[in-house]
C-alpha cells in the first residue's frame, strides 16, 4: 500500500476523495466584483432575510450546504458527517444555520483558514473509509465580523491602507469516496498539508496579511519538502486572504527559502474585489476563500484548465478576549492540493 503520510506535515490520499459538488454564494458587493457571474447567488438582503447579522451569516451557511448538497446529485440522507466553522464565538452561525439538516457535526476552527481545514478532515474521513460523503464549508459576514472583533458599523472609523474588507458569504464543498460521487467531477483532493501555529508578534488587528504570511510561507515550503515539488510544478498557488501587504511578504519568505511563485500566485482576497470598491488591502474572513474556491477555482479545475492547484487558505488566530488581553496574533495556513483527472 502507497505511503499516506507524506515528510512531516502532509498526507497524500491512496484514494483521492472527489469533490462531487460545490456552491456558492455572496453578499451584494461581492456580487459587483469580477467574479460575480461565477457565484451561484447573489444575495441582496444584508440580512438574508434574518432579524440580527449573525442570523443572516446561518442563513447564508445554511443555503450553501443544500445547495452544494443537491449539485452533488445527493440527498442530505447520503451525507454522512458536516464539517464547518466560521469566526464567530462558539461557531454560532455554523451551529445555528446548520441544525436543520440534522446531520453529525464537527464545529471547526482556523479563522481565515477553516475552509482548508474542513476540507483536510472531510478528505481524511473518506481516504480512511469512515464516510462515503461529507460536506465542508464555512461562512463569514462582514457585519457580523465588524461588530464582534473591530466596531459597530455606525461608528464610520477610517481604515487604513494594510485593512481588509470582510466577504460577506459562504462556501461549501461535498466530498465523495471514488465511483460513489453521482456527478461526473473531474476534481480530486490528492493531498493536503496541515499548518502549524506560528507567532511573529505582530499586535496590529488592521494588518491581518502581515500577521497570516509567515504561517502561508511556512505551509507552503513544507509542502513542497514533503511533495517534493516546486513552483512550476503547480498551475496556481492561491493563498486565503493576505492581501496586498501580506502577498509581498509571502514572496519575500519564499524568496529567501529558495523558492519564488510569482508566476503561480494568486490570492483571493487581493481578487475578489476591483480597486473601484475600497476594499484597501483586499477582502479577508473565511468566506472568502471558500466562495472563490467554490465559485471559481474549482470551474477551471473541472474544465481542465487547471491541472493541479494548490489552495492555501489563511487565518489569523485572535479572538476579543486575546485582543483586548494584548497578546499578539498567531497565524496559521492549510494547504490543501486539487487535481483534474480526466474523465473514462
Amino acid at each position: 500500500m502507497e505511503q499516506k503520510q507524506q515528510g512531516k506535515q502532509s498526507v497524500k490520499f491512496a484514494n483521492p476523495p472527489v469533490i462531487s459538488g460545490h456552491a456558492s454564494i455572496v453578499g451584494q458587493k461581492e456580487g459587483e466584483g469580477p467574479y460575480g457571474s461565477y457565484f451561484d447567488i447573489i444575495e441582496e438582503d444584508p440580512k438574508a432575510g434574518g432579524e440580527t447579522w449573525e442570523e443572516a451569516e446561518g442563513n447564508l451557511q445554511e443555503r450553501a450546504a443544500k445547495l452544494a448538497i443537491s449539485k452533488s446529485g445527493l440527498s442530505q440522507e447520503d451525507i454522512r458527517y458536516l464539517v464547518a466553522g466560521d469566526l464567530l464565538g462558539q461557531l454560532m452561525a455554523s451551529s445555528f444555520g446548520l441544525m436543520t439538516l440534522q446531520k453529525p457535526f464537527f464545529g471547526v476552527y482556523g479563522a481565515c483558514s477553516t475552509m482548508g481545514e474542513s476540507i483536510s478532515l472531510a478528505a481524511m474521513m473518506i481516504d480512511g473509509g469512515y464516510a462515503d460523503h461529507v460536506l465542508a464549508l464555512t461562512s463569514s459576514h462582514f457585519a457580523s465580523a465588524e461588530k464582534q472583533f473591530r466596531f459597530p458599523l455606525a461608528y464610520s472609523n477610517q481604515r487604513p491602507k494594510a485593512a481588509t474588507w470582510t466577504v460577506t458569504g459562504s462556501g461549501g464543498v461535498v466530498l465523495s469516496a471514488a465511483g460513489r460521487e453521482k456527478t461526473k467531477s473531474q476534481v480530486v483532493v490528492k493531498g493536503i498539508t496541515t499548518g502549524k501555529i506560528l507567532d511573529y508578534g505582530i499586535k496590529d488587528t488592521m494588518n491581518m496579511g502581515a500577521c497570516m504570511a509567515p504561517a502561508a510561507g511556512d505551509a507552503i515550503a513544507v509542502h513542497f519538502s514533503d511533495f517534493q515539488t516546486k513552483p512550476q510544478d503547480y498551475d496556481k498557488i492561491i493563498t486565503g486572504d493576505l492581501g496586498k501587504v501580506g502577498k509581498d511578504i509571502l514572496i519575500d519568505l519564499l524568496d529567501a527559502k529558495g523558492y519564488d511563485i510569482r508566476k503561480q500566485y494568486m490570492d483571493c482576497g487581493i481578487e475578489i474585489y476591483d480597486e473601484e470598491q475600497q476594499v484597501q488591502a483586499g477582502g479577508s474572513g473565511c468566506g472568502c476563500s471558500a466562495v472563490m474556491l467554490a465559485g471559481f477555482i474549482l470551474q477551471k479545475l473541472a474544465k481542465g484548465e487547471w491541472k493541479r492547484v494548490l489552495f492555501v487558505p489563511t487565518g489569523a488566530l485572535l479572538s476579543v478576549v486575546s485582543f483586548n488581553e494584548g497578546n499578539s496574533i498567531p497565524g496559521i495556513a492549510h494547504a490543501v492540493l486539487l487535481e483534474h483527472v480526466s474523465s473514462k
